[in-house]
């Protein structure tokens, strides 16, 4: 029997760094392989796990939830045909929707296979404002959660915490929910309260429903993530010189309405209740040559919290540095910056809304 287990977070919440601390505290002795589905065309991710010694199979196109749902179950199927893992782990892009991932694999009903776990990570010290400026998507991962482990609370005071705690209970009170520092729980435990059963039979029951009550009739409300919108978009790729790659939609009509307190539309400038992730967000990256500094790359990512490259979510990289390769990730107001192993070239993401892709190309030093 192959187990499942689904790692969802917004973007930067520490999906990979969870998946890292339970291959090394609760993974250990099994077969394992990732199933990776990165936002935008340049993968990074896959660099940081491959060193950890686990199979990558990365999807950078698009999202699982839509328009990747057929190559989801080849990949699926073709990666426990040829490793016969003990568990498959997805990681889905930090922008992607729960329920159409774990929908994506029941749907696929295969034999030998169960589907054992789906987890959301939550940056502590980010959920309330999220929640707001992103709700649909990012309710979405909360709400189809079976536990929901939140990262960073060491740096929330108590008061804060119980805050995030209480607004999580509100969207989910069913999950089991994961508020202790990482570094004072082994990954046994936290394997242990991820696979509690009550909590996953109760969602795929809910599921079932939902998709049997909808079954393709698309009510207004229809999250089931499959269908077109009724208004035209134009994909953009452009791929120039220098591996230019950046992933959004232009539409065709205006909107600018106003945005109260209590919005929760999950995109600023959308009036339809349902979207897909590249209607919200846009992922610009590069491949490079190009070395840094560690001091450069700090006052990089620094400028990216100044606004004037737009809403930028997440960035994160692989470049070459004067002593050796430099890894860096970073989310709104902080970074981190480290030594890594050698790559084949080096590799930039930034994901976000609104960016300002020819700004972004000069802060790095590149062409745009």
């Amino acid at each position: 029997m192959t187990k499942i287990d689904i790692f969802s977070g917004f973007l930067g919440a520490g999906k990979t760094t969870l998946i890292k601390k339970l291959m090394e505290e609760a993974y250990t002795g099994e077969k394992l392989v990732l199933i990776e589905n990165e936002f935008g065309e340049i993968g990074i991710d896959g660099g940081f796990l491959q060193e950890a010694g686990i199979e990558i199979t990365e999807m950078n196109s698009g999202c699982i939830c839509c328009s990747l749902v057929g190559d989801f179950g080849k990949a699926l199927e073709q990666v426990i045909e040829t490793y016969h893992p003990d568990r498959v782990l997805i990681e889905p892009s930090g922008v992607g929707k729960l329920s159409d991932v774990i929908a994506a694999v029941t749907n696929l009903e295969l034999e030998g296979v169960e589907l054992n776990s789906f987890t959301t990570v939550v940056d502590a010290g980010k959920c309330k404002i999220y929640a707001k400026n992103f709700g649909e998507f990012y309710d979405n991962q909360l709400e189809h959660a079976a536990c929901i482990i939140l990262s960073r609370a060491q740096n929330l005071s108590e008061e804060k915490l119980a805050a995030a705690v209480k607004l999580i209970q509100e969207k989910n009170p069913n999950a089991t929910v994961i508020a202790t520092p990482w570094d004072q729980l082994s990954g046994k435990q936290m394997l242990d309260a991820m696979e509690q059963k009550d909590s996953l039979g109760e969602i795929l029951h809910e599921l079932e429903h939902h998709h049997e009550h909808h079954h393709h009739e698309h009510e207004e409300e229809c999250t089931c993530g499959c269908h077109d919108h009724d208004h035209e978009h134009e994909h953009e790729h452009h791929h120039g010189h220098e591996h230019d790659h950046h992933h959004h939609h232009d539409h065709d009509h205006e909107h600018h309405h106003e945005h109260g307190e209590e919005c929760t539309c999950g995109c600023h400038d959308h009036d339809h209740h349902h979207h897909h992730a590249d209607e919200v967000f846009a992922s610009w990256g590069k491949e490079t040559t190009r070395s840094y500094t560690e001091a450069q790359l700090a006052e990089i990512l620094n400028e990216l919290d100044t606004g004037s490259y737009g809403t930028v979510l997440r960035a994160k990289g692989m470049v070459a540095g004067d002593s050796g390769w430099i890894f860096f990730d970073y989310v709104p107001g902080e970074q981190d910056i480290r030594l890594g192993s050698a790559q084949v070239i080096g590799r930039i993401c930034v994901i976000g809304s609104d960016l300002e892709e020819h700004e972004l190309a000069g802060l790095f030093g590149l062409e745009a």
